[in-house]
């Protein structure tokens, strides 16, 4: 049955991509919206321990020459909230930031705090990747903010799973995507041929048919574009992204059984290893 709250006549073929990167010959590159420099380190090795995730080391130098290097918008990625927020806040709006990246919320005073420290001079976004925020989703979408994405893999480490890709099929994107009337994203993009277990032709499918208005590229990304130019392979993908928004009503249902029933083998495998 097809999502009440998705307009499949009014879906954009405009779509934001956002890399992680900081390397000037790379954030340079053509179709690359968005830069993110990501300052999210504590904790995250013991959170995330076992899983196949990856931590960057990104500093206010790598910042600062981001903004030199480049045109594009800057999200950067600040530690959850807590005692060096306040600085990690002055350093992203003092060296380049368009916008700040809230990681780990669980409650809306959190966010209520960030919002009266940054006091209007960048825009605030945040992920949903726990079940407190989650929970809270409704009251999280009343809040000014830049964007909202939700991110998977804490997602995953936090109910102990390792399929990140249930939320999108048990009902929980879409619950939150219903609430949200600020730029959304979810799951992580890389070349339409390539990914791993899921093949990213149908996570895009799947991302349109939610009206996802940006993603992260995955790490894997640089690597599946290899030695190929990257500006036109950026444009290879927004070239999918966009034939995926024009689908037609049975093509978006057709596309998004394909997806269940690749996550639901998923799912089937992990059980059988437990």
């Amino acid at each position: 049955m097809a999502n009440k709250f998705i307009n499949y006549q009014t879906m954009k073929s405009s779509f934001e991509l956002c890399l992680f990167s900081v390397d000037p010959s790379v954030i340079r590159s053509d179709g690359i919206e968005t830069i993110v420099v990501d300052w999210e380190t504590k904790g995250k090795r013991t959170r995330q321990r076992g899983f196949n995730t990856q931590i960057n080391y990104n500093t206010v130098e790598d910042l600062q020459n981001a903004r030199d290097a480049c045109d594009a918008n800057i999200l950067c990625r600040i530690n959850a909230v807590g005692p060096s927020t306040p600085k990690e806040i002055h350093n992203a709006c003092e060296h380049g930031a368009d916008e700040i990246l809230i990681p780990m919320v669980r409650t809306v005073e959190e966010v209520q705090r960030v919002l009266e420290w940054v006091n209007g001079q960048i825009g605030v976004g945040i992920l949903i990747e726990t079940n407190a925020a989650i929970e809270i989703a409704a009251e999280l979408t009343q809040l000014p903010l830049s964007r909202i994405y939700v991110g998977l893999n804490d997602l995953a480490i936090e109910n102990r799973s390792r399929n990140i890709f249930t939320p999108l099929i048990d009902g929980t994107i879409e619950r939150v995507r219903a609430l949200i009337d600020v730029p959304f994203g979810v799951a992580g993009l890389t070349l339409p041929e390539k990914g791993y277990p899921i093949p990213c032709r149908l996570l895009i499918a799947e991302l349109m048919r939610l009206d996802c208005q940006f993603s992260f590229l995955r790490r894997s990304f640089l690597a599946d574009v290899n030695k190929h130019n990257l500006s036109m392979e950026v444009k290879h993908l927004q070239s999918a992204l966009a034939v995926a928004s024009k689908r037609s009503f049975f093509e978006i249902q057709r596309d998004h059984e394909h997806f269940v029933q690749k996550v639901e083998l998923l799912n089937q495998c992990e059980k059988q290893l437990i």
